[in-house]
């Protein structure tokens, strides 16, 4: 893939979640929500401040990520349907990636 985020945006693929509910019931596909949940694909370097000191991103390639419902741009890069959003609509971190930042 070539594409670079710039500043403090990151590229995110989502994670398609189950087709079913926990009691089983099959979740047809007009009715199902996007998902919130991703996975970062690529991150730009980081935002600056006013004084031109960087401050560098809280996520990397591969981290697992939940963000808010209407956060980002849906994109079409090499075929493949991804978003592209600020670091700040990012609401946490999911999995090993969390534990990690602790």
């Amino acid at each position: 893939m070539n594409f670079t985020p710039l500043h403090d945006r990151v590229l995110v693929r989502r994670i398609e979640s189950d087709e079913k509910t926990s009691g089983g019931l099959i979740i047809p596909e007009t009715a199902k929500e996007k998902p919130q949940e991703g996975e970062v694909v690529a991150a730009g370097e980081g935002a600056r401040k006013d004084s031109g000191e960087l401050i560098p991103m809280a996520v990397k390639a591969g981290d697992h990520i939940l963000f808010g419902k209407w956060s980002g741009t849906e994109v079409k890069i090499d075929g493949e349907d991804l978003l592209i959003m600020k670091e700040s609509d990012i609401l946490g971190l999911i999995g090993k990636a969390a534990k990690k930042k602790k």
